[in-house]
This record gives structure tokens, sequence and C-alpha cells, in this order.
């Protein structure tokens, strides 16, 4: 509960890590180190509220820097760390400086993976991950711009939601037959493919992109079927790189993300690491696991948190996650890999529905649109891996309580 403990990535994980080490009465040093100018600020609203205005920068920051110093927490923003030298305890700031630790947590999260093709550095080539990211953007993001985005995930489709409201006149492509098909069922995809057509998105799907016609500004985005779409703006949502090269460089295990435990412990018991750029172990699904989300990344800082303070506090909460397009607020519990059977409450029709996704009869993940209540008895039936009657679960006059009791 004493000496010094460095957090290397001042994002969600790190900020959550240096509060969750004072809660539980952690009374060493702590220095949050962040390679961003900005305090510690929440990344799902970029895609949404701060780049649609209606949120101001400091309504993205977790805390303030003031909020920082009174828990005696030290906020160096704007500074990278080069290297870690495991033998001495020690890291190397970029400006040579050297700073000592007892533990030393990897916060690092992630980055934009970018496009790899000839005009993809132009100006009005944007990528939706940081504060300074939708600075850029904000300045091209104007009423009957041509927009262009490349990706149907859930940046994509947040950021398509913006635009429309925004009168822009918004084209999505997506390389896959269907959007969202790496994180959710055909069925929500369609929902979603045919809200946003009906909003007035051009979707293009199951057609990569060949390449960005243009001199000085990306003109036009070409398929690979031939198709050009004119472009005024152009917005790239297609992954993200999770960032492990400092750990890579000091000789952690790295795989797809650094390797924790389920304690948060990396291959150096002295080094932890949480969030978006680790590859974990889950107690849950008794499996590692990469995840990119707050819920996760909160979590993972408590369990560090606990390990750094002598304590075992095993890593084995249901994955959640959510999205807000339009009038839509999308909540999800589980992973709905590996379904059998799908079960749909409500209606698509109306927007207000849950979707049930089981697995020989157990539900294993459910997605709500609109359907607060559904979402919080969803996590329960997922955490406690209960098996329901596809009849009932459809039913709406059986109150879905009467299944998780």
């Amino acid at each position: 509960m004493s000496g010094t403990t460095v957090i290397v990535g001042a994002g969600q994980a790190g900020s959550d890590l240096a509060s969750a080490l004072r809660q539980a009465g952690y009374g060493g040093r702590i220095v949050l180190i962040g390679d961003e100018t900005s305090v510690p600020y929440r990344r799902p609203p970029l895609s949404k509220a701060f780049l649609s205005g209606e949120m101001g920068e400091e309504g993205l920051y977790i805390k303030t820097r003031e909020a920082y110093a009174k828990h005696d927490i030290e906020l160096r923003t704007g500074v990278s760390v080069s290297s870690i030298d495991r033998a001495a305890h020690a890291l190397t700031l970029a400006d040579g400086e050297t700073v000592g630790y007892d533990k030393l947590a990897l916060t690092t999260g992630g980055r934009a993976r970018r496009l790899t093709l000839p005009g993809a550095d132009k100006p009005n080539v944007h990528y939706v991950r940081t504060i300074d990211d939708i600075r850029r953007l904000r300045d091209q993001f104007r009423p009957e711009q041509r927009l262009v985005i490349i990706g149907g995930g859930y940046i994509g489709l947040e950021v398509a939601a913006v635009g429309i409201k925004t009168g822009l006149k918004v084209t999505l492509v997506e390389a896959l037959p269907r959007l969202l098909a790496r994180v959710t069922g055909p069925e929500l995809s369609q929902y979603y493919d045919s809200v946003h057509r009906r909003k007035g998105v051009d979707i293009r799907l199951g057609v990569g992109v060949q390449a960005l016609e243009g001199d000085a500004q990306a003109e036009a985005v070409i398929l690979q079927d031939g198709t050009r779409l004119p472009a005024d703006v152009i917005i790239v949502g297609i992954g993200l790189i999770p960032n492990t090269e400092l750990a890579e460089r000091c000789g952690l295990a790295v795989d797809n993300g650094i390797i924790v435990d389920l304690y948060s412990q990396t291959s150096d018991p002295d080094i932890l690491a949480a969030g978006d750029c680790t590859n974990h172990e889950n107690g849950f699904f008794g499996r590692r696991m990469r995840l990119e989300s707050v819920p996760n990344a909160s979590e993972q800082a408590r369990v560090a948190a606990a390990t750094i303070c002598g304590k075992q506090l095993a890593h084995a909460g249901v994955p959640w996650f959510w999205s807000d397009q339009y009038h839509l607020k999308l909540q999800m519990v589980g992973l709905s890999n590996g379904h059998d059977r799908v079960v749909v409450r409500g209606s698509m029709e109306a927007d207000s529905f849950a979707a049930f996704y089981l697995q020989d009869g157990i539900v294993i993940a459910v997605d709500a649109v609109n359907r607060p209540q559904e979402f919080m008895l969803g996590k329960k039936m997922v955490a406690g891996r209960l098996r329901s009657d596809p009849a009932l679960l459809a039913d709406e006059s059986v109150a879905l309580k009467s299944l998780v009791a």
C-alpha cells in the first residue's frame, strides 16, 4: 500500500485505476502519464455528442485536473514514454527524464486502424479516436457536404447518424455482406441497415475500397466494383490496433494485446495492464479475449488496483456495450458468437425490442433497443447462464422478471 505506482496511458482505464487505488486506501505515490495534452476523457461521446457540438470538451472529462490533484494523483499530460527498464524498475520519457516505479500499469489503449491506400493522408480523410481528430473533422462537417464513411461498425454508424442530423449527404461503405457483422447477429444488422436507409444513408455492402482519387484533397472514393463516390469528407472506421509497442520492447508477452491473467498481471509480476490494450483471461468465459469497451476497461482497472493493493480480485465480469444512433439507445450484454437461436421480444417496427441469443436453450447475449429494463434483466440472465423457454421470452404478456427469479 506504499511505494510508487506509475500508470502509462491516461484514458478510461488509467484514470479509473488511479482513482481505484486511492479508494482502496493506497497511500503511495501515483503518477498518471498520458501522451495527449487533455486530461483523461471519455471516448464514446466523440462520435456522437462531441462531434455534433451538443457537448463541449469539458463535458468529456472523466475528472477535472483539480480532482486528480485533490487525491494526490500526479497527472502528467502531453508526455510520452520511450522505454521501460524492467531490471531498474524505471521508465524513460521522451525528453530523457527517468521515472522509477515499484509497480507499473500499462493502460495504453489503442489507435485507429489506418487506411493503407495512396491519398489516405489527405487533409479531408479523418479518423474518430481522439479530441484532436474531432476538432479537425468539425471544420469540414457542414450541411450539404458529401460524406463517405468507410466501415460499417458502431463508429461508422454513429457518425452516419450525426452526419444525417447535421445535414450532410452520407454514403457508407462496408466490405462485409452486412453491417455490424463482427459484433452482432443478422437480425440486428438488418434492423440497423433499414433504419439508416430510411434516414437517407446510402449504404454499399459487400464491396471494398480500391483507391482514393484526388490531388490536394481526396475528391472521390473508388470502390472495388468500379463505382466512384464523390466526397468532400471521408471518415475511416475500420477497427482498432492495441498499443503494445512499449510492452513488446521491454519483453512482455504480447499476442493481439498485452497478455494478462485474471488479476491484470502481465508476464512481469511488477507490471500490470488494463483496457483496450490487453488480451486478458476472462473468468466468466474461461478463455482469453481482447475487448474494446469502457465497462471492460473500468473493471480491469479495479482488478489491477486490487492486485497492487495485495488483494485477489479476479476479472470475471460479463462484457457489455452500448451505442447511440438517432433516437435509438442500443445496450448489449454478452457475446452472441455461437448462438443457435434468436428470440425477439417487442417490435422492431416500433424501435422498441430486445433480441435474446440462445445457445442450447441458454441465454448467452441480449441486444436491447430502447428497452433498458430488458437490458438490466438480460444482464442477470446472461450472468446466471439461465435457460429460458423461447416462447415465454417472446411473449410480452409474461413478465420478463418472472423468468429471471
